[in-house]
């Protein structure tokens, strides 16, 4: 008996292969295989009966799959088990039935790709879910009702190629509201007063907490005549330790990934992106191949539950028990519950299939990418269900005339799931001397320090998943789409990891938060999220839902047809009185008078771009202006003006940098900008140029169609002919490690010909041949070693024999290893050695445990 398995990706068909066999053929539909017609009227308002046409792109492979199918016993649906993955099956079934297809079909779902997985599901096939597709197609509805209807009024009322989403626009406001936030920010000046002593040979800090007996806060002292006149009362004093508190404080685990957290962590400390923390997840879940084909290494990755199936939860435990002291392993398994109001249809957290799959031992398998992620998701899902860690904390109130100062020490008492897992919350540890109460120290200083109060800080990607997340903006398998569609649109702009607004994205927001309030209000987006979740969990009809939103939503369409171009600026025209404008323009973004055609008032948006203040000077080559001028997405300069005639060439342009102030700008520093891309010269073994240019990554060479990665040493504007060879000829970084941290190639080995170059590690530059390290001394500038400096360390280095493994690889392993012994060896068992707890999976200093985990041994 022939049956047909249908999933969504190529690659998870290989894993599958594996473990149904030879009488299952698979077959992958590569994603959705319909959608709405591009079109007005795709979906019907009266009933909402929606049009659909198979995509372009996957029609061959639904047509491979209507052959097959005619040709099997049985289709079995395995697309993802999710709400899209079950819309997916749903399209699948429907096209066959148009094709009159005979075939039987269910579908089957499956959380992980492993052989018990995969037969159980098979075992247990089940109809298609419809209150899940009824979820989806009203989510698809929706978002085509609003893209549809109101991105034509931005084009009539804003500009042309605008787009506005049901979700992505909520998501704009934060991101501009966030702006407005830090540029209305007055930053306000407050001191501390500090105590330097010591006692022994050990000095300590202690902050001042009170003074004349009422305690401080923030704007206490607010400036330096203050501090000052505070200080000299307390000038002379003894200081005498008044009271000392010492608590034992404890730090629980963090629950297990959902897609949410996977996604924050990934971004805090991985620093990837969200769009790439979920694609490198999605390898991991489809399948890795381990050496005897692929094993699906993580479970699946689109969650909100922070729940563990019990079979998992018993390997873990047995890990723990088997690997580390009986200290690390709580008496009874830790139950999590999910902060999410609406848990996503997957059964369980994201973990590892198998916890026994350490990191390091299928690391060899595994792309860079791959390998952190999955290490990252192991010693979490190990950590969630180990003791927590135990801190001893101290606090010393000294007094010194009239104040009181406190000092604060910690230090690491049991190390518990430190000891596998550490996240971006740093734990630092400080030492205190001993004290007693009543003791005198003696005072080495007094001082204050100034202080400004900070703005709220720009949204990262993981901050603002977390706040979508709060919000009940969307769900998280949603995020990573939201940012990236933000980021095509150029409605955002993400500069030094974190998020700005462009000047159209700021202009789409007021129009949309002006006019629109109602549909980008954060409480109505996060309700209208729980309506459909209510849908996916047959509490809701989903045309009624439908019928309801598009009744308000088609009204107030209708009401706005009318409204004045643009968004308002609180500034009057100075020709009439009449409010101004921000509006665009073919030629860019200007502030307008709103009582135009009668009056004419316009300028640029960017006051440095203002009409005779935006000629820089003449362009040598050409003789044309070169202009600062203000367009869609920011301020730029361009040679000349733009043609009358649309299909002559157009103007050359440079964006001007964001971290360049305007009003510094120059005609030598525009030149500069436009003067990219640039020919460097020829190659001298292929004759073809080599080009120097900016681009998405950074600066870049591009010779016969391959890039190549500017150092930073090196500028993009003045790098010449015999540095670029030099830096093409460089040996390409191994994965993971950044092809910019080389600094310079010194040349060939005089023993085996492999390059010798010089790079920029995290402990500071080095010399590397093939995979010998070499650590410059600190006499001998990156810049100016010789190659025969170079060989000299080198030989040095290899001397020595092979590095220690470095201590992150400790993660892997546990704290300290339980001793083994057979009862056929009866070997006797050695005692664990001292370890030091692992490292986080960032790169940042992890705290280390004082106190090794040691397996206690055996009767």
């Amino acid at each position: 008996m022939s049956k047909l398995v249908i999933v969504e990706s190529p690659s998870k068909s290989k894993s599958l292969k594996k473990y149904l066999g030879a009488d299952y053929d698979i077959l992958a539909s590569y994603g959705h295989v319909r959608d709405l017609e591009p079109k007005t009227g795709a979906v019907d308002t009266e009933n909402f009966s929606m049009k659909y046409q198979i995509i372009e792109r996957n029609a061959k492979h639904v047509d491979a799959i209507v052959k097959a199918a005619k040709k099997a016993d049985e289709v079995l649906l395995a697309t993802d088990p999710d709400r899209e993955g079950e819309a997916i099956s749903w399209h699948i079934s429907e096209i066959l039935k148009e094709k009159k297809v005979k075939t039987p079909m269910k579908r089957v779902a499956f959380y992980e790709i492993t052989e018990s997985a995969i037969q159980d599901a098979v075992r247990h096939p089940r109809e298609i879910a419809s209150d899940l597709v009824d979820a989806q197609q009203a989510r698809r509805a929706l978002d085509y009702l609003v893209g549809f209807n109101l991105s034509p009024l931005l084009w009539k009322k804003i500009s042309p190629g605008l787009s506005a989403g049901r979700v992505q626009s909520p998501a704009l406001r934060m991101i501009v509201e966030r702006e407005e936030e830090i540029e209305a920010f007055v930053p306000r000046e407050y001191w501390t007063l500090h105590l330097d002593t010591h006692k022994g040979a050990q000095p300590f800090t202690a902050k001042l907490t009170h003074f004349r007996g009422e305690k401080l806060e923030q704007f206490s002292v607010e400036h330096e005549a203050r501090s000052t006149e505070w200080l000299a009362t307390l000038a002379g004093r003894d200081a005498t330790v008044m009271r000392i508190d010492k608590k034992r404080r404890a730090r629980n685990p963090a629950a297990p990934f959902t897609t949410s957290t996977l996604q924050q962590a990934g971004v805090r400390q991985l620093g990837m992106t969200t769009d790439r923390v979920m694609r490198t997840a999605q390898q991991l879940y489809e399948g890795i191949d381990l050496g005897e084909g692929p094993v699906g290494l993580i479970t699946y990755m689109r969650t909100d539950s922070v729940n563990l199936a019990q079979e998992a939860i018993t390997d873990i435990r047995k890990y723990v028990g088997a690997h580390f002291d009986k200290d690390y392993l709580p008496p009874s398994a830790i139950a999590y519950k999910a902060k999410t109001k609406n848990a996503q249809e997957a059964h369980e957290a994201v973990r590892p299939t198998a916890v026994a799959r350490t990191p390091e031992a299928v690391k060899a398998f595994l792309t860079h990418d791959q390998a952190r992620l999955y290490e990252l998701i192991w010693k979490r899902t190990v950590a969630c269900q180990m003791t927590a860690a135990q801190f001893d904390t101290v606090a010393a109130d000294i007094t010194v005339g009239e104040g009181t100062f406190r000092a604060t020490g910690q230090t690491l008492a049991f190390p518990g799931f430190l000891a596998v897992y550490q996240d971006d919350e740093e734990e630092e540890e400080s030492k205190l001397p001993a004290l007693a109460e009543g003791e005198t120290l003696p005072v080495d200083r007094l001082y204050g320090e100034q202080h400004f109060t900070q703005p709220p800080p720009r949204y990262t990607e993981a901050s603002l998943v977390k706040a979508l997340e709060e919000y009940g903006i969307g769900r998280p398998s949603t995020y990573a789409s939201i940012i990236s569609t933000l980021q095509d649109r150029e409605y955002v702009v993400l500069e030094k990891k974190r998020f700005q607004p462009t000047d159209v994205g700021r202009l789409v927001n007021c129009f949309l938060t002006r006019h629109f309030t109602h549909y980008v209000d954060y409480d109505f987006t996060a309700k209208l999220e729980d309506k459909l979740d209510d849908v996916s969990n047959g509490k809701r009809e989903w045309t009624r839902l439908l019928g309801e939103f598009w009744d308000a939503f088609d009204s107030d369409l209708k009401a706005k047809q009318d409204v004045e171009r643009g968004c308002p600026i609180p500034e009057a025209c100075p020709k009439c009185g009449k409010p101004l404008f921000m509006q665009a323009s073919k030629r860019g973004l200007f502030i307008g008078c709103s009582g135009y055609p009668e009056c004419d008032y316009t300028r640029p948006l960017h006051p440095a771009t203002a009409e005779g203040d935006n000629i820089l000077g003449k362009d040598p080559a050409t003789s044309l202006d070169v202009k600062l001028l203000s367009g869609r997405f920011g301020p730029y300069v361009q040679i000349g003006d733009m043609p009358a005639d649309k299909k002559a060439p157009k103007p050359r342009r440079a964006s001007w940098p964001k971290d360049i102030p305007l009003e510094n700008a120059t005609l030598e520093l525009a030149l500069k900008f436009l003067s990219l891309p640039r020919e460097v010269g020829h190659h001298p073994v292929t004759g073809l140029p080599i080009v120097a240019n900016n681009g998405r990554f950074g600066p870049y060479l591009l010779h016969d169609g391959k890039f190549k990665s500017i150092p930073k040493t090196d500028s993009v504007y003045e790098i010449e002919l015999p540095r670029a060879l030099e830096v093409l000829a460089m040996e390409r970084a191994p994965r993971g490690e950044s092809a910019a941290a080389v600094l310079k190639d010194l040349g060939p080995h005089p023993d085996d010909g492999k390059d010798i170059t010089v790079r920029s590690g995290r402990y500071g530059p080095y010399v590397k041949h093939g995979s010998t390290n070499a650590t410059l001394p600190k006499d001998i500038a990156p810049e100016e070693i010789t190659l025969g400096e170079a060989l000299a360390l080198i030989a040095a280095r290899a001397a020595k024999g092979p590095a220690r493994k470095p201590a992150r690889k400790a993660a892997t392993k546990p704290a300290a290893a339980k001793k083994s012994a057979t009862a056929d060896t009866g070997e006797t068992k050695q005692p664990a050695t001292r370890k030091t707890a692992t490292k986080k999976a960032t790169a940042k200093k992890a705290t280390t445990a004082k106190k090794p985990a040691r397996k206690k041994a055996d009767a």
